[in-house]
């Protein structure tokens, strides 16, 4: 793609007033000071990042394996939503955080290794692939780029790395993105290409392009081999490395914070005719100020707002003597995030129907933590564990129409009408991570050594429900926490630093919303 085209005149140019002669171009490419300093070692995330590469081209010999960044994404005219990279993007460079609109990862087979090897495996310990980087480097202060262009351009975006800068940082060899047609549609036709489809459909375009180029077909064949890519990928991350889980903790230690600034809040959020965005902003504060920003949009649902399990308008009053369920994780600079539940007294006090329905959702949780140490245990079995007490509770308190054994059976489910939401779920890079892993790898898995998950049980009674006593309705209760398996049968509750039983709830809300009247 040549300059020119890059900065051509575009709908919306038409407020432009950007001089263009060759006096101001001199000028403004002129006189300039030297650029900061660029890096002198790799991430430190560098060779985790070339041990998933390596992993991922095992599984895929003979593949030509193209993951997009992705591009920027229009909010509305030529304003951009602030840019995240695709997560297989992030995983397999280590870049994290806002790199880089528009680049693209591609993996290149290497040409003695067989395609065919047994189970789609590569044998041996040789490598499969080698690995380039194609990005939009910065131009020279003396191009119009510098000035004019607000993609890329210096004075628009800031600083950009240059090729070498790059491959220090990552250890992985860079080219400028003019020349990744080529690299594509090179050998097309002896060798497959598999894209992450649903990154960037202009890299799409280019890997179709060269396929039909090698005399590839475009159809089912393509669009298979393009699904293994995405599920391969997603399966990888269900086995976190120990940056990884360091990852997470951090993520996860950057929203105890984010809580505990919630709950200092709390009388400007009661006074507020908005309250439940006083609470979103109290977290979104630490989650910039600590991390990239919010893993996923927070939910802070104070009353019969907590019954709506997906609440996000959160343009509701804080009363007292209402619970507010919130639900917020901060995402790191490296893009894992955490994902935790509190459920809290407004006035720092449960009542009895509300502190009754926080125990057996809390006595829940802790029987899906109880069953993750089972030797043998599989992922399903959290849920089960959960429910098998949320059943018999809710059976002792004369909701169900049968018994907790009918209920829990697939013919029964009668308890799911006050939990419809499964009981966890992986967690990562994305908040719901690993989401295009089989079955048979997911929910049918045994726990083992490297998997990040949360547990999350709930009660969930809305005000409209005459099937519970009027003094449950509109309470809703969940819980939830992340768990990281150190070992097997070794689960660790990396959130166990925020309270979570009903004393040490009702302490801490007392302590930090008086702290901050």
């Amino acid at each position: 793609m040549s300059e020119e085209s890059r900065i051509e005149e575009k709908p919306g140019d038409a407020r432009s007033q950007r001089p263009s002669n060759q006096a101001f171009r001199d000028f403004i490419g002129s006189q300039w000071g030297p650029r900061p300093a660029g890096p002198s070692a790799a991430n430190e995330s560098a060779p985790f990042a070339a041990a998933r590469r390596e992993a991922i081209g095992r599984l895929l010999p003979g593949v030509r394996l193209v993951i997009p960044a992705g591009p920027l994404k229009v909010r509305n005219n030529d304003c951009d939503y602030r840019f995240r990279p695709h997560s297989a993007f992030s995983h397999l460079t280590g870049t994290g955080q806002d790199f880089m609109p528009d680049a693209v990862l591609v993996l290149d087979p290497v040409a003695d290794v067989a395609a065919d090897a047994p189970a789609g495996q590569a044998d041996g310990g040789a490598a499969t692939h080698t690995a380039k980087l194609y990005f939009h480097p910065r131009a020279s202060r003396s191009s119009e780029e510098f000035y004019a262009d607000s993609r890329y351009g210096e004075l628009w975006v800031g600083v950009r790395p240059s090729l070498e800068e790059v491959a220090t940082l990552t250890g992985i060899e860079c080219a400028h993105i003019n020349t990744l047609p080529d690299a594509l549609a090179k050998d097309a036709g002896a060798v497959q290409l598999a894209v992450v489809a649903e990154a960037d459909e202009a890299i799409n375009a280019l890997v179709n392009t060269a396929r039909q180029v090698g005399g590839i077909e475009i159809g089912a064949q393509s669009a298979e081999l393009d699904a293994r890519l995405a599920r391969e990928l997603s399966e990888l991350r269900l086995i976190k490395d120990s940056w990884e889980r360091e990852q997470m903790q951090l993520a996860v230690d950057a929203t105890a914070r984010g809580f505990d600034d919630v709950l200092r809040q709390l009388p400007r959020a009661i006074a507020h005719p908005r309250g439940e965005r006083v609470i979103e902003g109290a977290f979104g504060a630490r989650a910039r100020e600590d991390g990239n920003g919010c893993g996923y949009d927070t939910i802070a649902a104070a009353g019969n707002h907590a019954n709506t399990l997906h609440w996000i308008s959160n343009d509701g009053q804080v009363r007292q003597g209402d619970l507010v369920l919130i639900d917020a994780g901060v995402e790191v600079d490296s893009l894992y995030t955490a994902d935790v539940t509190r459920t809290i007294p407004v006035n720092g006090k449960f009542s009895e129907p509300q502190r009754r329905i926080y125990q057996a959702v809390l006595d829940a949780a802790d029987a899906s933590f109880e069953r993750a140490k089972q030797p043998g245990a599989k992922f399903k079995d959290l849920h089960a564990a959960a429910m098998e007490v949320l059943a018999a509770r809710l059976y002792e308190w004369g909701l169900l129409p049968c018994t907790p054994e009918e209920s829990l059976s697939p013919e029964g489910q009668q308890h799911r009408r006050w939990m419809a939401h499964g009981t966890s779920h992986h967690l990562g890079i994305d908040v719901h991570d690993c989401a295009l892993a089989r079955r048979e790898m997911y929910l049918e898995a045994e726990l083992a050594p490297g998997m990040c998950f949360t547990i999350e049980p709930g009660l969930y009674f809305r005000a409209d429900d005459l099937a519970v006593p009027e003094e449950l309705r509109g309470i809703a209760v969940r819980i939830e926490d992340d768990i990281f398996m150190d070992g097997p049968g070794q689960p660790v509750r990396l959130s166990a630093d925020i309270p979570r039983t009903v004393e040490d709830v009702e302490a801490w809300v007392q302590r930090l919303a008086g702290a901050g009247a």
